[in-house]
């Protein structure tokens, strides 16, 4: 970026001699501690509970690293985020910049997101403040300084390639030649075949140059996975990938990775969505985590449209944990302790104790569900693994 200024080149001359100088002109700028910025706050609310997206645009000097604040005027309660750290004092809400979206360049703008609950009215917060700076502020002061010719290149933050631990199984897909998965990973069609589709794409990538691409239709027989036995580990396992989508976590059930438990009878463990949220389902016996009541499903999370975001969940022994872009999402928890609205329906099988013999990402929808998905960076391991 150039920033321009105004000099006067100044030529004296004499008889034996003639100099050159540029001088540096004061001009009026904003000087402000930290860049002007605005803020939009978009909501999808329901009965006692919402979405918002939140997104932020740097009016001024390249950021790296952020923090926004604002105060919620009623009794919204903040019960999980993506894309940013969201945390809440009272009525003060804090929402840090994760490892990837720390870099807002001028003109720039990044996006994050957050569930809620509330009781009587959800009013937009008209106090956004990112990095001590209040946001929307038209009247900005202004000050006068001096400044000089200055070139500034700014470089787009590379997302580094997935480490990959000892004895884990790691795929960015970039061994994958043609158009159709191989290697390590085999298309399964359950039920019949249909209009379903997996394939490499190596238009769209996390990382690197390649990635899955699933074509999902709702249907019975238009269900279609990518399979891998490579990194299960039995009763414990932890998983970490990044996905992009288009279309909205429908209402009915749909699922996108399952799991083949041999000590549920070879039924499988699923992840997918239902009433718009994230949720875990038994297909043994239909039980969901959360309970899909608006209170359970405001303890889950969305999953964001069009942009990667990183999920991540371990089992280990009966506990069953799960994270989105680094935080826990606390509607998508078994730990053997009774949480109201979450996991009563979980907790109603005793003993439950998964042993898991492949992996497979994918769509399934029994109701009007298509979605079009992208997987990337898939890491199976022993151990949490997280977003870097």
């Amino acid at each position: 970026m150039r920033r321009r200024t105004s000099g006067v080149l100044a030529v004296v001359a004499a008889a034996v001699t003639m100099a050159a100088a540029v001088i540096a002109n004061p001009v009026s700028v904003q000087a402000v501690d930290a860049p002007a910025c605005a803020v939009g706050y978009q909501v999808d609310q329901w009965s006692n509970g919402f979405v918002a997206q939140v997104k932020i645009t740097n009016n001024s000097t390249p950021i790296d690293g952020w923090t926004l604040t604002w105060t919620f005027a009623g009794d919204q309660r903040v019960t999980s985020g993506w894309s940013a750290d969201v945390t809440q004092s009272g009525k003060v809400v804090t929402a840090r910049n994760q490892t990837f979206n720390r870099a807002i360049a001028t003109g720039a703008s990044v996006q994050f997101g957050f569930q809620g609950t509330y009781q009587g009215t959800n009013e937009t917060p008209a106090d956004f403040t990112l990095n001590g700076v209040r946001c929307n502020d038209t009247n900005p002061p202004t000050t006068t300084t001096t400044t000089t010719t200055t070139t500034t290149t700014t470089t787009t933050p590379q997302v580094p390639p997935p480490s990959c631990s000892s004895g884990a199984f790691c795929d960015g897909f970039e061994n994958q030649t043609g158009t159709t998965p191989g290697g390590d990973w085999s298309l399964k069609f359950p039920n019949c075949q249909g209009s379903g589709t997996a394939t490499v794409d190596s238009s769209t990538a996390h990382s690197g140059a390649k990635s899955i691409r699933i074509d999902g239709r709702a249907g019975y027989c238009n269900h279609v996975f990518l399979a891998t036995t490579r990194g299960t580990t039995g009763s414990g396992l932890y998983a970490r990938f990044y996905v992009r989508h288009t279309t909205a976590l429908p209402e009915a059930h749909v699922t996108f990775a399952a799991m083949k438990d041999t000590a549920d009878g070879g039924k499988d463990l699923r992840m997918g969505g239902q009433n718009r949220a994230l949720q875990w389902n038994r297909e043994s016996d239909d039980a969901t985590l959360p309970e899909q009541s608006p209170n359970g499903v405001a303890q889950s999370t969305p999953l964001p449209l069009n942009q990667w975001t990183c999920v991540e969940f371990g089992i280990t022994g009966s506990e069953l944990r799960t994270w989105v872009n680094g935080t826990e999402v606390v509607g998508l928890r078994a730990d053997g302790v009774s949480t109201p609205d979450v996991d009563s329906q979980w907790l109603r099988r005793s003993g439950w104790r998964p042993a898991l013999t492949d992996f497979r990402l994918g769509w399934e929808s029994y109701g009007n569900g298509d979605d079009t998905l992208w997987f990337d960076d898939v890491v199976l391991a022993a151990s949490r693994v997280g977003c870097s």
